[in-house]
């Protein structure tokens, strides 16, 4: 056991502390004698266990102190689990119907006991590389990124609450370095833990860490990323932090939360999505070449940045007189000036979303951390093929990022990159 109280739990230790914490024995009805306990994480940082009862459940996350996957040579802040659990309980309070409850946080064991998402709810990543189609699921993670990212920005806030807010998130000094070292570093140059789907793609890794302009780009993306506190992000909004069936969408893993560029949430929202698109030819098989469902892709991907502009924007409006302090109604107090505003900001955050977006590709493609989207095509240069084809097209959008006036736009990019 640590000095500070903190000690790791196996399933035998954790139900004795289920019993000894008055709110999760509460929620079990007290009735421990047909309890499930099992371990359902395959994270690289934490340990995870559903507790299942026939009169309630919850799910209980502890964080360890070295990353999980790499063992204890390897050291991690454990703090990262207040960081969860305080961006779960904000985002949970701007956007209840996507974001589980916390139940119960223990800082000196480093844990969380929060809402367990029932089954049929499943990894959306994993219902991609299904061919599953989420009807709602552009409508719902809008509406999550919209509603958190405008009610924790000066649009809405104060600049004395939000400086105290991003004074709040701080701390989480690890985990953002975490970030900055495999999203804006490690990709560009020879690192020990980069890897691809060699031979095929050395070539590719190799020129991706010799060219000059994406150096250039990244740097003032990673510049955006350290810089720019401008709402409280989820901090690694991709396709595995995001639950789904066809009517429900739920975000969990928070744990990277900060206050940081909004394009990186939604950058890597939509980054994800377009690696799965790239993936589908590698998942087609006889009978089903995954066509129709590349559309459906195309088309989430186009729903997602106009339903999160068309509702960002809508808040925008409501509270234009609010207490927001980035701009004062007393100066920009005519429609004209208020469009002119409104414009620039959601140009510049439609940019950074893909920059940050090509960012968060390349780095799943020659970076240490890749995703499963590609890892399930077991052929290795059909895997290359589809590989390469993303990484393309993610070098061009950092690079042209600027050029792209609409989704649409990105989307015909996409279109014409999968035909090369």
């Amino acid at each position: 056991m640590a000095s500070n109280g903190f000690r790791p739990l196996d399933e035998k230790l954790l139900l004795e502390y289920v019993k000894a914490t008055p709110i999760l024995a509460e929620k079990l009805g007290h009735q421990f004698d047909k309890l499930e306990i099992k371990e359902i994480g395959d994270g690289n940082l934490n340990f995870v266990y559903t507790v299942i009862s026939p009169s309630g459940s919850f799910v209980i996350k502890q964080a360890l102190p070295y990353v999980r996957c790499l063992g204890e040579s390897s050291p991690m802040a454990k703090e990262r689990a207040y960081f969860e659990t305080t961006t779960l309980k904000e985002h949970g309070r701007l956007c209840p119907d996507h974001v589980p409850e916390v139940y119960h946080f223990d800082s000196s064991m480093c844990l969380i006991g929060m809402q367990y998402i029932e089954p049929p709810h499943i990894i959306l990543r994993k219902g991609l590389i299904a061919g599953v189609e989420y009807p709602l699921v552009a409508e719902h993670i809008s509406d999550y990124m919209a509603k958190t990212l405008f009610y924790t920005s000066l649009l809405y806030l104060t600049t004395t609450d939000h400086k105290s807010a991003v004074a709040k998130y701080c701390g989480n000094v690890e985990l953002c370095r975490l970030t900055e070292k495999v999203v804006f570093s490690d990709p560009y140059k020879v690192s020990e833990h980069n890897r691809w789907t060699s031979p095929y793609l050395d070539s590719d890794a190799e020129a991706v860490r010799g060219d000059n302009i994406l150096k250039f780009e990244i740097a003032e993306l990673k510049s955006k990323f350290c810089e720019r506190a401008q709402a409280l992000i989820h901090g690694d909004l991709h396709t595995s932090s995001v639950m789904v069936t066809v009517d429900s969408t739920q975000v969990i893993d928070p744990e990277f939360g900060f206050y940081g560029p909004m394009g990186f949430d939604i950058g890597a929202f939509v980054g994800n999505l377009i690696l799965a698109y790239f993936a589908q030819d590698g998942h087609a098989v006889y009978g089903n070449d995954r066509k129709p469902y590349k559309v459906w892709i195309l088309k989430t991907i186009t729903e997602t940045w106009n339903l999160f502009y068309k509702k960002f924007t809508a808040l925008w409006d409501e509270h234009k007189d609010g207490p927001g302090e980035a701009y004062l109604p007393a100066i920009y107090n005519n429609p004209d000036v208020q469009l002119l505003v409104k414009q620039k900001y959601m140009k510049e955050l439609f940019h950074d979303t893909l920059g940050f977006g090509a960012a968060k590709m390349i780095r799943r493609i020659v970076g240490v951390a890749h995703v499963e989207d590609f890892e399930s095509i077991k052929e290795a240069k059909k895997r290359a093929d589809c590989e390469r084809k993303a990484l393309n097209f993610a070098k061009n959008l950092l690079k042209e990022r600027r050029n792209f006036r609409s989704i649409s736009e990105v989307v015909t990019a996409m279109e014409l990159f999968d035909s090369q």
